[in-house]
């Protein structure tokens, strides 16, 4: 029996080239616009929460889609999916560049949003199919470059830009970039995934609307310092999206050609993956966010020099990504995961013991001890669970990271920063209640609300740190998926079998 991984003698590098400088580029506008966020404010006449929608309806609009990138994988060539997602992020980069207002730029961040939400899922089904399972450890470690890299210089690229230029420069440099990408899709991006007729059940899209939406939108809203979590408009959003969900799973198991293929967890290692990953995207969305929080407002650090405090450890995540997937070919996940977990949850810990006067240097080298450590975890544990995958399963896995991650990314960051806000307040109210009015200064008052801010911010990395070891905890189940040729053979044809039962079992797809 031969499988599409079997027949592809030579990886198509040029054509993977392409994609990587594609998806580079599409991940790179996805953080640069977060430190501009004061500076459209001030220029589009727009309050904070406002402005933070050209964030949060970026995740939202690709929250909502990466869930039908399954479904667009199985039924379009890669070249055209990759074509018309590109189109949509040049498209609104342009918007974007030009826009006189705020609701424009929103609009283009949303058509950028739609194009780019696919990016990921495409790269790494590609990579998958065009490289043997034991390689793909090494493959899979040159797209986490991409995949981490990018987002990581984002900040720093757009604290200097924010800093010495106007914000528009920010999609006025990518434009060109965009343009180029594709431009070189249509001149030499070839088919090599292979394409069925698929059905695009319409009820279980508009489920996956309102389940991810609700949670991303829910969550990101809880983390709104003018909401919390028992604002009326929370509760209503989470409990909607989990109600959402709920009807989306039991849609998707009721179903012969789902949205989603939620069966992909019965095959532990990825199911064990899939966990981990949200625990660990969880933990490291703290750290993107509680450390830029503070340098910028408890040590009053320019966002310039805050972005270059975090460069060291975006560089050391790009040169580890492909070592780490080379030793992941050599020594399989397990040990891997310990180890970078382990590193993880001290320098977490270390960070939990920032204090006012911490020096700039110390603070670099934990947060890229910190980066080291996560460089070694997110690839191996998701390499090795859609290894246990068979082919016709790929786009399926992918798509389900990418939005498991989605919203534990979200989630994280909204409890994060509720926990660091619910204890500033607390030690806020402790260490100013305590003095005596008459004789306190403003001078001190602000003093007293960045220790207030530090307690908060030290809680939070604190709990942070025992996330990280519950993580550690369940990387030691992890166990090396078998991809010898007979363990692969042995996989599609039980996939094949397996997929023919259910097919005869549920002939009859459901009526939307």
């Amino acid at each position: 029996m031969n499988t599409k991984e079997e027949k592809q003698v030579k990886p198509p590098y040029l054509m993977i080239s392409i994609l990587f400088f594609g998806a580079f580029v599409s991940f790179l506008n996805n953080s640069l616009l977060n430190v501009a966020l004061p500076s459209i404010m001030d220029d589009l006449q727009v309050d904070y929460p406002t402005v933070q929608w050209l964030v949060t309806g970026y995740m939202l609009i690709s929250g909502i889609l990466i869930p039908t990138s399954a479904f667009l994988l199985t039924r379009f060539t890669n070249r055209a999916l990759y074509i018309t997602a590109m189109s949509l992020f040049t498209l609104g980069t342009l918007i974007a560049a030009i826009a006189p207002n705020f609701g424009l730029l929103l609009t283009g961040r949303m058509v950028q949003a739609a194009g780019s939400s696919v990016m990921a899922p495409l790269l790494m089904n590609i990579m998958l199919v065009s490289f043997p399972r034991k390689q793909r450890g090494t493959a899979m470690g040159v797209f986490g470059l991409v995949m981490i890299t990018a987002p990581a210089i984002g900040p720093t690229l757009s604290g200097y830009i924010v800093q010495y230029h106007h914000w528009r420069l920010l999609f006025e440099m990518i434009l060109p970039f965009a343009i180029l990408c594709l431009v070189l899709a249509v001149w030499k991006l070839k088919n090599v995934m292979e394409t069925k007729e698929s059905h695009l059940d319409i009820l279980s899209v508009i489920l996956s609307v309102i389940a991810f939406g609700g949670l991303l939108y829910g969550f990101s809203s809880a983390s709104d310092s003018n909401k919390g979590w028992d604002d009326p408009s929370v509760i209503t959003t989470i409990a909607v999206g989990a109600v959402g969900i709920l009807l989306f799973v039991w849609r998707q198991l009721k179903l012969s050609n789902p949205l989603l293929e939620l069966r992909v967890y019965r095959y532990p290692m990825f199911a064990l993956a899939s966990v981990i990953s949200v625990v660990v995207s969880a933990a490291m969305f703290s750290g993107m966010i509680l450390t830029p929080a503070y340098v910028q407002k408890v040590r009053d650090i320019s966002p310039l020099d805050s972005g270059l405090l975090m460069l060291p450890g975006a560089i050391i995540m790009g040169i580890m990504s492909p070592i780490t997937g080379w030793l992941f070919d050599r020594f399989g996940p397990r040990v891997l995961a310990a180890v970078g977990l382990s590193i993880t949850a001290v320098s977490t810990y270390m960070l939990a013991g920032l204090q006012l006067d911490t020096s700039y240097e110390h603070i670099m080298l934990i947060y890229a001890i910190r980066m080291l450590g996560m460089s070694m975890v997110m690839m191996p544990i998701m390499t090795n669970g859609l290894n246990q995958l068979p082919t016709r399963l790929n786009p399926h896995g992918t798509a389900i990271n990418n939005t498991v991650q989605q919203v534990a990314g979200s989630l994280g960051t909204a409890i994060f920063v509720s926990i660091m806000n619910s204890r500033t307040i607390s030690a806020a109210q402790s260490l100013i209640g305590s003095t005596d009015p008459a004789t306190v200064s403003q001078e001190q008052i602000a003093l007293l609300s960045k220790q207030a801010l530090l307690d908060g911010i030290q809680y939070s990395f604190l709990i942070a740190t025992f996330v990280t070891i519950a993580a550690l905890i369940l990387s030691l189940f992890v166990k090396r998926v078998d991809v010898s040729p007979q363990a692969v053979m042995k996989l599609e044809e039980d996939s094949e079998q397996h997929g023919s039962q259910f097919a005869a079992v549920n002939r009859k797809p459901a009526k939307s």
